[in-house]
Formats: C-alpha cells, structure tokens, sequence
C-alpha cells in the first residue's frame, strides 16, 4: 500500500510502500497525534523506518493496493 506524507515548508511529499493495512497506518497516526510532540513512524516494505515530527504533518494520504491487471487479456 502507498502512502504520501505531506511535511509542512518542503514542496515534495514523502512517499512509502509498506505492507500495513489501512487501519493499522490509522491507529499508528492517530496514536502519534495523541502524544504531546509526537512523532509518527512508519516502516516501508524494504524495512526502513520513516519518522516525523507530528508538529512538522501537513498531510497523511493512505492509498489503497490496487489490483492491475497482467498481461494482455482484457474486458471488452
């Protein structure tokens, strides 16, 4: 699943594949928010970590996997 972290004053946002599932980003965000200085973290699929300061979210976009299709087989 993708996730876009939107950081205040940085023009890019951070981007992350992680293997969690939707409500378990939510608990851990919502987790962080409750904290007072807080820090949200996540680990991608390759087993990094990515922390940020709760202070510095903009915004927190969670994504659902899609399921593409392979191959040439269509639907018509």
């Amino acid at each position: 699943m993708e996730i876009k972290i939107g950081v205040r004053s940085v023009h890019r946002e951070l981007v992350v594949e992680t293997d969690l599932t939707v409500e378990q980003v939510e608990e851990e965000l919502r987790n962080a928010l409750a904290v007072e200085r807080g820090v949200f973290a996540i680990t991608d699929t390759k087993g990094r970590k990515v922390i940020v300061p709760v202070a510095s979210l903009g915004f927190v976009e969670i994504g659902e996997n899609d399921q593409r299709p392979v191959g040439f087989g269509g639907t018509l």
